[in-house]
């Protein structure tokens, strides 16, 4: 988490704040409410940037390996297209909360737009298995990101509401949204399991390359 966002929420939900130790006046009810949905909603604004750039990333990452895909496996094209709609859908959905949340996009858009479209001709090329091994690959890091993202919203809701604060609607229909899209993550990382994702040829060694340049992604559109 961000130190400055990290630093405003231990101040608003420090203990020695409990209303059964000090008395807040509505007024300074109000304002400890209205900074800590602001400083929740500067957490998530900051993740949305991550989701955006990620939910790019796997669109475009479908589009380059269907073609060969379903040239080679036809009876994969329902599948290849159930998967990239899913993620066509994130990608809009994510669009739409940068712009609500006036949220710039990470600056290596374009780096990851030529990365994720390599990743996928790559893999494709490979086979039908090391493509699955990809998708699994990418959906592990994806799914774990975004149980991360929604563990840190709920403890904080769970915290101002102990401490009688109001979250407001906005973070808990966020909450909601992360957890429908990670759901549909993680069926298209059973897909790919199931589709003999871990019968490619060097498929550890595939799996630990994808998942690191994930995880180095993350980090980076953190911070960029």
């Amino acid at each position: 988490m961000p130190l400055p966002i990290l630093i405003l929420h231990q101040t608003l939900l420090e203990p020695s704040q409990d209303p059964s130790n000090v008395a807040h006046s509505p007024k300074e009810s109000a304002i400890i409410s209205i900074a800590l949905q602001v400083s929740l909603l500067l957490l998530a604004a900051l993740e949305l940037r991550v989701n955006q750039a990620g939910e790019l990333a796997a669109t475009l990452i479908y589009t380059a390996q269907t073609p060969p895909i379903i040239k080679s496996h036809p009876h994969l094209r329902p599948l290849m297209h159930h998967m990239y709609t899913q993620e066509a859908g994130h990608f809009s959905t994510f669009n739409e909360l940068l712009a609500r949340h006036c949220v710039r996009p990470t600056a290596m858009y374009p780096i990851w737009t030529a990365a994720a479209t390599v990743l996928g001709w790559s893999t494709a090329l490979l086979g039908r298995e090391a493509a699955m091994a990809c998708t699994e690959a990418v959906e592990t890091e994806i799914g774990s990101h975004y149980n991360g993202q929604i563990r840190v919203l709920l403890q904080y809701i769970r915290e101002a509401e102990e401490k009688g604060e109001d979250i407001g609607d906005e973070i808990r229909e966020l909450v909601g949204t992360l957890k429908r899209i990670r759901d549909e993550e993680l069926e298209h990382l059973d897909h790919a399991v199931e589709e003999d994702a871990r019968e490619a040829k060097g498929w550890p060694l595939l799996n630990n390359i994808v998942r690191g340049g994930c995880r180095g992604a993350i980090w980076i559109s953190e911070r960029i």
